[in-house]
């Protein structure tokens, strides 16, 4: 069954240069009726400092719980290396990737972790939650 929603899939792809012009892609939950969890992990994410200009680098975690929509991990793959050159603030990043995906999916449930490179000695890691009263048990 095609989704009409998705239309990077299967295509050769140009990335974003920012967040701002990049696309998350849904499609529609096949159970929506059972309650589930869907984790997607990478150690790959990076961005830019946007103080200095050096490169950060993040494991990230993102983790919720579909209601309709569930989103397509080409176009977040894609979506997250558009932060590459993007500068901002950890904490303003993982705050974003969170409101990004909740106005493209309306999950029930939303985490974005997102576990930092040290700088000066110190590892921040930043946590953001949509409906924290629906996190499943």
């Amino acid at each position: 069954m095609a989704d009409n929603n998705v239309s990077m899939l299967g295509k050769h792809t140009a990335f974003f240069s920012s967040p701002d012009d990049a696309k998350l892609e849904a499609f529609p939950n096949r159970t929506p009726g059972r309650p589930y969890i869907v984790v997607l992990d990478t150690h790959e994410f990076s961005s830019l400092c946007p103080v200095t200009g050096q490169p950060d680098s993040c494991h990230l975690t993102i983790t919720y719980s579909p209601a309709e929509k569930c989103v397509e991990t080409k176009s977040l793959k894609y979506y997250l290396a558009s932060f590459r050159n993007y500068p901002s603030f950890n904490e303003q990043i993982v705050n974003r990737i969170l409101d990004d995906l909740v106005a493209a999916i309306s999950p029930a449930w939303l985490k974005v972790e997102g576990r930092f490179g040290a700088r000066g000695g110190i590892q921040l890691t930043c946590i953001a939650e949509h409906q924290p009263e629906n996190r499943p048990a």
